[in-house]
């Protein structure tokens, strides 16, 4: 990846742990509430339900637009943010 913004360098930089979900790049605070509110409250919960999409990030951009309210720049993001922190530790 060419440039990566620094939240996005900062998630990559180690394994993800108990990372709140507001951690991953491209979620805002306010999609950050909404996934929390859904049981989403882990960077590694949001992780599995991209794991349980097989890694396909227009499956789950489609997800997180239409259950959790995220605008498409936050799904784009927080995907490309999952499929990088995958590529690395995976």
């Amino acid at each position: 990846m060419d440039h990566m913004s620094p939240r996005l360098r900062a998630f990559l930089s180690e394994p993800i742990g108990e990372k709140d979900v507001g951690w991953v790049d491209g979620v805002s605070s306010e999609l950050a509430i909404n996934l929390i509110t859904k049981g989403f409250t882990k960077a590694y919960i949001l992780l599995g339900q991209f794991l349980l999409m097989h890694k396909n990030e227009a499956e789950f951009q489609k997800w997180i637009i239409c259950c959790c309210g995220a605008t498409e720049c936050e799904a784009q993001e927080s995907s490309n943010c999952l499929k990088e922190w995958c590529a690395s530790f995976l």
